[in-house]
């Protein structure tokens, strides 16, 4: 019996070790002289795709809570972080632009232009938190404040 849980007990180690040392570079931890730490939000580009389909997600988000009669689309992504933890954190500060689609019309907002007319033109700078759980494929939009 005991060498049955000598046994397990070394199968089990060995998982553990090879579990550690099988990790890819994304999430592998640092080193302890790092300034980095595992969950702390870093700075990332911001034409990074991630980053600009998080934003989108953000534009959508305040779409569908404001009452513009038109969509919203981004203008200019200013900063952008982000952060792992259960899946990807993306904090933004994003330019919005008015575009001349109506909200009715259900256009995809890549083939929408900003509004050339100028008294309907409007800017508005947001901020917004964008969680991507790529692997559920889901994405929960917790914060999307613009003024």
């Amino acid at each position: 019996m005991a060498v049955n849980f000598i046994h397990s007990f070394a199968a089990l180690c060995y998982l553990a070790l090879w579990g550690f040392t099988g990790t890819s570079d994304a999430t592998r931890v640092p080193p302890p002289h790092s300034t980095m730490k595992p969950g702390f939000p870093l700075p990332i580009n911001t034409s990074n795709p991630g980053v600009r389909k998080a934003a989108r997600f953000g534009v959508y988000r305040y779409n569908n809570s404001s009452n513009d009669l038109f969509l919203f689309k981004e203008s200019q992504i200013n900063k952008a972080m982000v952060q792992i933890v259960r899946g990807l954190k993306y904090m933004l500060h994003v330019e919005i632009g008015r575009t001349e689609c109506e909200k009715r019309e259900h256009s995809s907002l890549d083939s929408c232009h900003f509004q050339r007319e100028k008294n309907l033109q409007q800017m508005l700078r947001c901020y917004f938190e964008v969680w991507i759980t790529p692997w559920l494929h889901k994405v929960y939009v917790p914060i999307a404040l613009c003024h």
